[in-house]
Formats: structure tokens, sequence, C-alpha cells
């Protein structure tokens, strides 16, 4: 019986140290009403190989509708987006959470409703630079997005 509890402290120990040697980044739908199809930041940094989680808390909004996250590999916006795009056919893009299916992809969360949050925690990118980030529910790609820059 100790050996079991002692096997779960210190589980429960390695999932504390994890969660705590993250770099959490908390992004929400604009409050602006001139830009309400934002996120609130248009930018993010982040150290190469480092353990990140990014929660999207769907609150706070000029308009309540659902948003999630994507972070893609640099130059695929267009392509991702263009996939999001040719989700609105595909009658099952609600259970996908309007996320395209793309190599292209390198984390995110689900399709978050308003008043909800969802987090995504990954490794960012080995490679410095700068790593797209967008909403892909139907539209918002276009304006919704921003820049997640990476560095040594």
């Amino acid at each position: 019986m100790i050996a079991r509890i002692t096997a779960l402290t210190l589980a429960l120990s390695v999932t504390l140290a994890n969660s705590q040697d993250a770099t959490v980044i908390e992004i929400k739908p604009s409050p602006n009403a001139a830009s309400p199809l934002a996120y609130d930041k248009a930018e993010l940094t982040a150290v190469a190989g480092a353990k990140i989680k990014i929660t999207l808390n769907n609150s706070g909004g000029i308009l309540p509708q659902p948003h999630n996250f994507i972070l893609l590999k640099p130059g695929t916006l267009e392509k991702v987006g263009a996939l999001a795009n040719a989700m609105l056919s595909d009658p099952k893009a609600m259970d996908k959470g309007y996320i395209p299916e793309s190599t292209d992809i390198i984390a995110h969360t689900k399709l978050v409703q308003p008043g909800a949050s969802d987090s995504v925690e990954f490794t960012a990118p080995a490679e410095p630079g700068d790593y797209p980030f967008a909403c892909t529910f139907p539209g918002h790609w276009l304006l919704m997005r921003g820049i997640m820059k990476v560095t040594k």
C-alpha cells in the first residue's frame, strides 16, 4: 500500500513539475469593437524547443461565437486557410472542430464555445522563425490570426 501511495505521489509530482516547466500563454477573442474578429494578442513569443501551454479562453469577445487556435508551419497560413474554407461543404466539419487535416498544423485547441476554454501543450518548434496562428472557424482565419515568434 505504501509503495502504491509513493508511486502515485511521484507521478503527481512529475505531472505538476511538467506543468510548471511550461511557458503558459492565455489568448482570448478581442474585446475591441473595432476588431471583433481578432485575438487579444497578435504576437506571441516562444523559445525554440521550450514547452508551451496555450489556453484559449473564449470569453470577453464582442461577438460571442466559437473559436479555435491553430499554430502552423511558416508560410502555410493561406494554404491551411483554404482547407478551412473547404470544410464548409463537409457535413462533419463541426465534429472536427473546423480543424482541417494538414501536416502543416503544429498544434491546436478544440473548437471552444463562448464562455468555455481549452488548452494545448506542445514543444515549440526547434527552428527559430515566424509561425502563424489562426482561428479556422468559417471565415475567421482571414482576420483572426497572428504570429508566434520562435527565438533561440
